[in-house]
């Protein structure tokens, strides 16, 4: 970070000279938060108790002792989040809805003081001119379904098609874009295999039955939308481009086994691939059912790609617990996370997708993409993060560039509109174009605010996207 981490006054920077071609209308621009990260408030309105509650009250679970309260308080403050999204300019604002703030227990009938609240949000996001895509789970399970075995048990996403379709019946009049799961692979790999995120648990492989049982959830939901004619709806998978540490066949193979691991185990049978073969890595066999399968491959109206770096592999040493070691990338500046910033990896990725799914692949959506680094917690005057800006604006133009190639790409989100409580790092890592101190809740934007404001603005004035037949399917993602 800079030296003086103070912007006093100047305009923010401008951005560097990309190429924005491919980037004009109709493709969208939106920013993205999630309930447990911004909304604070967890004692209000009858809240239930969900896995974060637990993780955030297990001493020593979060880096700095912080409890995702106050935060930025947007269960009262959700106002002041629309009128900076309206400043902003976005086409669209990705929120999600808490299913414990809805359903304390994760079943039975929806508080109804909730759904409003969140009716509220809709309707000023609409009068703000701003169209509301919602997650419906991002992270937070219902405690008392985790204590029935969570994600690992099928009943879970039995009770998550019954929540979807609460929600949806109450706000799919107005909400006419929805996310079903955010990255199953995060709570696959992070909350159950390795312990990292809730609920903490250490089962290595034997997490594997998580990642059927949300892309089961999905399925349900995609139903939910569908028969409730609610508009457009889709999944939204972590990705990242796969490294080999180098060309020896222990590496190559080690690569491709994390591929499977992180990358294809997911997508693949929502695409309807069904699930790739994992028996050559020891992998246990998925808990299919009859008709999974077809519900989870149901087609969708997008595919949502979080990204944020590639990830370089190599072969495991001898007696490690997994088959592959996760590598640096050299000479790659790297984000407060440590994560290598390699911007033409995003465009390498866009374009691997649609030559390994081909017809398969819906429109693309980028659903999260952003830099986290350590800021001051409080702050006055805009702060002058020039490091987010460099980052946003090489990923981009990777985006652009991958338009321009063919990839068929709707729509960019930055991560993240607000500095949130992010998750096992509590207050220590800050994603936001705005920034807030998490005692008072004080909102001020920073320079790539301003920045990113301006290029939209330019991207609308940009070149539209090369005309091809996949560019130009008459989809609802393009409703």
């Amino acid at each position: 970070m800079a030296s003086d981490p103070l912007h006093t006054g100047r305009r923010p920077p401008a951005a560097p000279a990309r190429d924005l071609t491919g980037l004009g209308p109709p493709f969208r621009w939106s920013a993205a938060t999630a309930a447990f990260q911004i909304e604070g408030a967890r004692a209000v309105g009858g809240r239930g108790r969900s896995i974060w509650d637990d993780f955030v009250d297990t001493p020593g679970a979060v880096s700095d002792g912080s409890t995702a309260e106050p935060g930025p308080d947007s269960w009262h403050r959700w106002r002041e989040d629309v009128a900076l999204l309206a400043e902003l300019g976005v086409d669209r604002y990705r929120f999600s809805v808490s299913w414990v703030r809805l359903q304390p227990e994760g079943r039975g009938p929806a508080l109804a003081a909730a759904l409003d609240t969140y009716s509220r949000l809709v309707d000023e996001l609409l009068g703000a001119g701003v169209d509301p895509f919602v997650t419906l789970y991002h992270w937070d399970l219902p405690s008392s379904l985790e204590v029935a075995g969570g994600w690992l048990s099928r009943d879970t996403a039995l009770r998550f098609g019954d929540y979807a379709r609460a929600v949806v019946a109450s706000l799919g009049d107005r909400v006419r874009n929805w996310y079903t799961i955010n990255e199953p692979v995060s709570t696959t790999l992070q909350g159950y295999a390795i312990g990292e995120l809730a609920p903490g648990r250490q089962l290595l492989f034997e997490a594997l039955p998580s990642a059927h049982h949300q892309l089961l959830a999905h399925g349900l939901a995609v139903a939910a939308v569908r028969q409730a004619d609610a508009g457009a709806v889709g999944i939204v998978n972590n990705h990242t481009t796969v490294v080999p540490g180098s060309d020896r066949a222990e590496d190559l193979a080690a690569a491709a086994a994390y591929d499977l691991i992180h990358n294809r185990l997911f997508a693949d049978p929502v695409l309807g691939d069904g699930y790739p073969d994992g028996a050559a890595l020891g992998l246990p066999d998925q808990p299919v059912e009859d008709g999974d399968l077809a519900l989870i491959g149901a087609p969708c109206d997008f595919y949502g790609v979080n990204y944020y770096n590639p990830t370089r592999v190599g072969a495991a040493h001898d007696g490690a617990t997994v088959p592959f070691e996760l590598l640096p990338i050299e000479g790659a500046p790297v984000t407060g996370f440590g994560w290598p910033i390699v911007p033409a990896a995003l465009t390498d990725l866009l374009l691997e997708l649609g030559a390994r799914y081909g017809y398969r692949l819906p429109p693309l959506i980028i659903g999260e993409n952003g830099a986290s680094f350590p800021e001051p917690d409080s702050a006055t005057e805009p702060i002058d993060d020039h490091e987010r800006i460099d980052y946003l604006a090489g990923h981009i133009a990777a985006v652009a560039e991958a338009v321009r190639a063919g990839a068929d790409v709707r729509e960019y989100t930055v991560w993240s509109l607000l500095d949130n409580f992010e998750w096992a790092d509590g207050f220590t890592q800050r994603f936001g174009l705005v920034h807030v101190d998490p005692r008072t809740s004080l909102r001020t934007p920073k320079a790539s605010f301003g920045w990113y404001r301006d290029a939209i603005s330019a991207a609308r004035s940009a070149g539209p996207a090369p005309t091809n037949s996949s560019q130009h399917r008459e989809t609802k993602a393009n409703a």
